[in-house]
């Protein structure tokens, strides 16, 4: 399918600030590719109904691409509303969430870290089935398949052979024998099918959080389920400059929506401190996976160059604002 126009989906927040300059930066790299915005989230939910209108839905699912901003969910749910992103990955079957952490030129990142967490997406704690067991206990049920572990290792192979052909893989078999020991049997089995020269390790998710803090550099691809993925990829993102740096990718076999994962941020909404990082290096994966190759990699290029010339917010110790980012990266991009 050939991908002309992106779905913006900024949502709540600082989505509203970040998302649009992806429109900017399209225009300046000279692609041919056009973007249209659409409502979901919060806002969307008090002035709707819904945070997901299918009129939204549908525009993805025209397009293909989507890049999604933030939403704002209430503490403890509201009556009638349910996470956005989590309806669309489950929907649209967006079953691996792909998020690097690399080293980038601030004082607040750690060097030498190039890695890749790959989480199942559908399945987990995240098929969100609840209930009373009595006025007092509440049972929160866990989904792990065989076909969810083996598609998900596939997409995880596929990377460790792209990379450094090091795949490991986060579970906690030696508590959850049956759930976690599938996915670690399934996973460990598909990739040495799918790529049967990467090297594989297996290890304990509480271990693996350990070890990311204390030598992240020995990592390449780490594949998780569903939960492990959530949290440890958060942790990686802190080791390179926090979540305002963290790009994502939630990848299907018919559809892709890339997400910069740092939430809707009430505190900073309309200071013009939004770091827009995450999301420049979310519209820099969708366009290498667009076939953009030469655009993602001038991107990438003068984002590093802006932040190694010192030109950040205040999250990663800067003193810069969101707007004179953009203005250095969009300069830098026309000469």
């Amino acid at each position: 399918m050939t991908i002309n126009t992106i779905c913006l989906l900024p949502g709540d927040g600082i989505g509203l600030e970040v998302i649009p300059i992806a429109t900017k930066i399209l225009e300046v790299l000279d692609v041919d590719l056009m973007t249209e915005s659409h409502p979901i989230g919060w806002k969307c939910f008090n002035e709707t109904g819904t945070a997901l209108p299918k009129s939204t839905l549908d525009a993805v699912i025209h397009s293909g691409v989507a890049l999604f901003g933030a939403t704002s969910s209430p503490t403890g749910g509201a009556p009638g509303y349910s996470s956005p992103i989590i309806d669309l990955r489950q929907q649209l079957n967006l079953y691996a969430n792909v998020r690097p952490a690399q080293s980038l030129p601030v004082p607040s990142s750690r060097q030498n870290i190039d890695l890749l967490i790959i989480r199942e997406n559908t399945e987990g704690l995240y098929i969100r089935s609840e209930h009373w067991q009595d006025q007092d206990t509440v049972i929160a049920e866990r989904k792990i398949t065989r076909a969810g572990s083996e598609r998900v290792a596939r997409i995880a192979a596929k990377y460790a052979l792209q990379r450094k052909g090091l795949l490991t893989i986060a579970h906690k078999s030696n508590v959850l024998a049956l759930s976690d020991g599938l996915f670690l049997q399934v996973v460990r089995d598909t990739a040495k099918s799918y790529a049967p020269h990467i090297e594989i390790r297996e290890q304990l998710v509480d271990s693996l959080a350990h070890d990311l803090i204390t030598q992240p550099e020995s990592y390449d691809v780490i594949v998780t389920p569903n939960m492990y993925g959530d949290i440890i990829s958060d942790l990686t993102s802190a080791l390179v400059g926090g979540l305002g740096v963290a790009p994502s990718a939630n990848i299907g076999d018919n559809y892709t929506i890339y997400e910069p994962v740092h939430g809707s941020a009430p505190d900073i909404v309309g200071k013009n401190l939004a770091n827009p990082t995450a999301t420049i290096l979310s519209l820099a994966m969708m366009l290498e996976d667009l076939g953009y190759d030469n655009a993602s990699n001038r991107l990438n290029t003068e984002l590093n160059n802006t932040l190694a010339a010192g030109i950040y917010t205040p999250d990663l110790g800067g003193s810069a604002t969101t707007e004179t980012m953009l203005a250095s990266i969009l300069e830098k991009l026309t000469k």
